[in-house]
């Protein structure tokens, strides 16, 4: 083994364990187990720091240190896995969490002990350092409960299994105080802990989430009665209390569904999201930016990103906040009132009948009952999935999809397509619209002849119902496929945008890919690629890497000169567009060896070992698929270059 080669490996476990020590937000019940570990880890530094600089090298050290590296990656899994969890749940599991202490333990005590230390030029003192690293491992081994604080494990395990005691707010004190869970930050922090549990676990993390829910409120709710002027939490509703005759604050609770399920605090701004539940819009959207595309309460795939206004419920929690002597939650800047809310005493029959007359006014004669109709039906549509399923079940949407064609007003036709958007958002409809009503013709009909916004909600509707893998062979056949390749090219930001998303669902399906390229899409997204101020590279990467797949996308992508493009990426791109340019290189190169030449003129070969080494999981696949090839390819170059010209000749 080469110097250089223990000196990048050396330098790289360096790397890692101060990657590791970084993570320092360790949750409570485990901090000091978490803290042991990292300082442990700490102490090799500075022999890795000597093996690093010596000169002598040999593949014993370096295999003992690659077995090392391959030790410290579950090792930093454990601790950022520590320092995220629900804190609830790292005390109700703390068997099972110190089981992987244990293993971690164990194989770093096994990678240590296989460095041949006498074959190493350090110091003794050095030498004894990690001696009593070592000693300190294999004492850890075997030993679990030192640090359990079991007076916290038999609270927390009581308030799970809801055992009810007269003392149970002592018992609340002592946890929320040994848990750090005191200000409505941390509560909120615990909560969003948990639907991470919820969204890791596929959606069915069965009995335990829910009661261990229920211990985070019972918190909360004593969090907030203890210490009522709490006033950390900017999402907390700070709101005059009213006060009992005898001059106690006497906190009302709120009921469970005017809580956002996030935060668990009275929701001032609620919102709906696709999969019809409501949330505090600040706590969905902190939970869209972070990259979730489920619905926190059901684990739903959200068909978008889009959130509506629930002004009904808005208007319940304003009467409940009236009635209870509390000053009614403001309503944000970002919230526009709606001139027609629901009224909170509606009842079922003044529904149907309100759908029913909205329905004859669909097929009227008269332009401006059409047109009202059409725009009455898209605001509700747009409030809840209860309007959603009631709309479609009257048979509505066959008259809406009647309006995409006949009518020659553009506003009617943009109320239309609309209201179809907004009814596709319900699961339950997506197949009704394609396969009962033959939507999809009408819809491409708006996308090739709508004013520019009914345009960009045909876009938005073709990717909602393409959720659906049937919808996606249905879009393309009908055409979809050129007129939004044309919204891509020319349209408004959202315009691009709404394209982007539909052209990239549909061309999740094979059939679709070559519809595209001969569509032109390869030429817009490489423009769009070196138009950093369109805000479309994200997208434009993402769909060229499925391209790249088809034997025509190869073809196109390959002749538009992207080589250049895709190592700029790679070199300076988000961890994202990274591994979208390593998809891109992987395909064309196999295709092309011209095109690995000229990347390894361009030095992609330092960029793509940093990749195989930090990237995403992702990206380090397509690094090391990349690698391959040019190790393969080079081989290959040499193994030519040692024959004679007969030889060669005979070879081509």
């Amino acid at each position: 083994m080469a110097k250089s080669e223990k000196h990048k490996l050396a330098q790289t476990l360096i790397d890692s364990i101060n990657e590791i020590a970084s993570i320092s937000d360790h949750h409570t019940p485990m901090k000091k187990h978490c803290a042991k570990l990292s300082r442990r880890l700490k102490l090799l530094i500075p022999m890795l720091e000597e093996i690093r600089d010596n000169q002598e090298s040999s593949s014993e050290v370096v295999n003992a240190l690659l077995s090392l590296k391959e030790s410290l990656v579950p090792a930093k899994d454990l601790l950022s896995f520590v320092s995220q969890v629900s804190k609830i749940y790292l005390v109700l599991e703390r068997d099972q969490v110190m089981v992987k202490f244990q293993k971690v333990t164990a194989l770093l005590e096994q990678a240590l002990s296989g460095i041949p230390y006498e074959n190493l030029e350090i110091s003794d003192e050095l030498k004894e350092q990690v001696e009593l690293v070592l000693v300190q491992l294999r004492r850890a081994i075997g030993k679990s409960g030192d640090v359990y604080d079991d007076e916290l494990y038999r609270d927390v395990l009581s308030l799970y299994s809801d055992i009810g005691s007269v003392t149970e707010s002592d018992m609340l004190r002592r946890v929320a105080e040994k848990l750090q869970l005191m200000t409505i930050t941390d509560l909120t922090q615990e909560s969003l802990a948990l639907l991470d549990m919820v969204s890791s676990s596929g959606g069915d993390p069965g009995e335990s989430f829910e009661k261990m829910s229920m211990v985070l409120k019972k918190i909360k709710d004593f969090v907030q009665t203890d210490n009522p002027n709490l006033d950390d939490a900017p999402m907390r509703l700070k709101s005059p209390l009213p006060k009992s005759q005898d001059g106690d604050q006497d906190m009302k609770v709120p009921p469970e569904d005017f809580r956002c399920p996030i935060s668990l605090e009275l929701m001032t701004d609620p919102v709906i999201v696709s999969s019809g539940q409501t949330y505090e819009r600040e706590c969905i959207k902190k939970w869209l930016e972070e990259g979730h595309l489920t619905c926190p309460k059901t684990q739903e795939t959200l068909t978008s990103d889009t959130v509506t206004p629930n002004y009904v419920l808005r208007s319940l929690i304003a009467q409940w906040c009236e009635s209870n002597g509390i000053e009614p939650p403001k309503r944000p800047n970002n919230s526009q009132p709606s001139s027609k809310a629901s009224s909170s005493s509606s009842t079922p029959d003044d529904e149907h009948n309100k759908i029913e007359e909205l329905l004859l006014k669909l097929t009227s004669q008269h332009l401006e009952d059409q047109r009202s109709a059409a725009g009455e039906i898209r605001l509700l549509a747009k409030q809840n999935n209860h309007n959603r399923v009631a709309i479609a079940a009257s048979g509505a949407i066959p008259l809406l999809v009647n309006l995409l064609t006949i009518s020659n007003d553009s506003r009617t036709q943009e109320h239309a397509v609309t209201s179809i958007l907004n009814l596709s958002i319900c699961q339950e409809n997506k197949g009704r619209i394609v396969y009962s009503c033959g939507a999809v013709p009408g819809i491409v009909h708006v996308l090739q002849k709508g004013s520019m916004e009914a345009r960009e909600n045909a876009a938005a509707t073709l990717f909602s119902l393409s959720v659906i893998d049937e919808n996606k062979v249905t879009i393309g056949a009908a055409g979809a496929i050129p007129p939004l390749v044309t919204l891509l090219s020319e349209g408004s930001q959202r315009g691009k945008k709404d394209a982007a998303t539909a052209l990239f669902n549909l061309c999740i399906f094979q059939g679709n890919k070559g519809k595209a390229v001969r569509a032109g899409l390869v030429p817009v997204l490489m423009r769009l690629l070196t138009e950093p101020e369109s805000g479309m590279v994200d997208e434009s990467l993402a769909i060229l890497a499925i391209l790249s797949s088809h034997p025509d996308g190869k073809s196109v992508v390959g002749a538009a000169d992207p080589v250049p493009v895709m190592v700029d990426f790679i070199r300076s791109g988000s961890p994202r567009n990274k591994e979208n340019a390593a998809a891109v290189l992987v395909q064309l190169c196999s295709w092309n060896q011209q095109h690995l030449i000229e990347a390894q003129k361009l030095g992609i070969m330092s960029l793509l070992i940093q990749m195989a080494e930090n990237g995403t999981d992702r990206g380090k696949r397509k690094a090391a698929q990349l690698l391959n090839r040019f190790s393969r390819f080079n081989d290959q170059q040499k193994q030519q270059s040692g024959l004679g010209v007969e030889d060669q000749i005979s070879l081509i």
